[in-house]
């Protein structure tokens, strides 16, 4: 019988040292686990090492780069839980026209799929028969908006390799978590009322908090019989 808590258990959370990550490593830790934090930026993991305390380390990585992953996950060693939820928040040219970059629209793709499929293939080896993965991808794949073409098909990316990472691993069990409109530290540099408006009109109108969307996390790690699924946290934002 799987176990009903994180109790005991190691998990990895690539992009643990802030918004969505540092909430998943806070929430693991708070149901027993250890964690490793990973980041590409040294000074971001030691503030969130210091934050998460004893039973948290850390580790730099580079999603772009193969060979970092790979002594990342070397150093690791054995684990039970991979989370990842590395982002790149660099401002791309969404709209499919005129001023269409192809090259920059192929970088989009490069932590949030290639880099999650290299962590993936290089955690494998390493997690527990019981462990799971646990994927990021966004509401945007069942809600396009205008102008957003490209997160939209990045988002859409994720859920499809979640889908056939479960089939292709079982029983190692792969899912993924679509936030929508999350408060955290990215969203800081729009003016004040901005996000509020943006959620406006949806049935819980306001954005959701990093510790609500862990939730999700923790639930697929502790869930022995679910796998190939998708966590939509977005406060209802598909029924605007």
């Amino acid at each position: 019988m799987m176990p009903t808590t994180l109790q005991g258990r190691k998990v990895v959370v690539l992009g643990g040292t802030s918004g969505i990550g540092l909430a998943v490593a806070k929430a693991v830790l708070a149901d027993g686990a250890t964690v490793v934090v990973g980041s590409h930026n040294r000074a971001k993991i030691d503030a969130a090492v210091a934050e998460l305390g004893m039973s948290a380390t850390g580790g730099v990585l580079n999603v772009n780069d193969e060979s970092s992953i790979m002594a990342f996950f070397e150093q690791v060693g054995p684990l039970d839980h991979l989370v990842y939820t590395a982002g790149d928040w660099k401002r791309r040219n969404n709209n499919i026209g005129n001023n269409f970059d192809l090259t920059d629209a192929q970088a989009g793709f490069g932590i949030r799929f290639w880099g999650a499929l290299l962590a993936v293939k290089h955690a494998m080896p390493m997690i527990a028969p019981d462990g799971s993965i646990t994927l990021t991808g966004g509401v945007l794949a069942h809600r396009p908006q205008k102008g957003a073409a490209l997160s939209t098909a990045i988002a859409g990316a994720a859920e499809h390799l979640m889908r056939g990472l479960a089939v292709d691993l079982a029983p190692l069990r792969v899912n993924l978590v679509a936030p929508g409109l999350i408060a955290t530290e990215v969203w800081s540099r729009l003016p004040e009322g901005a996000m509020q408006t943006m959620v406006d009109g949806q049935p819980l109108p306001r954005p959701g908090l990093p510790e609500e969307v862990a939730e999700a996390y923790l639930y697929f790690m502790r869930a022995g019989y679910t796998t190939g699924q998708v966590a939509i946290v977005d406060g209802g934002r598909l029924f605007m």
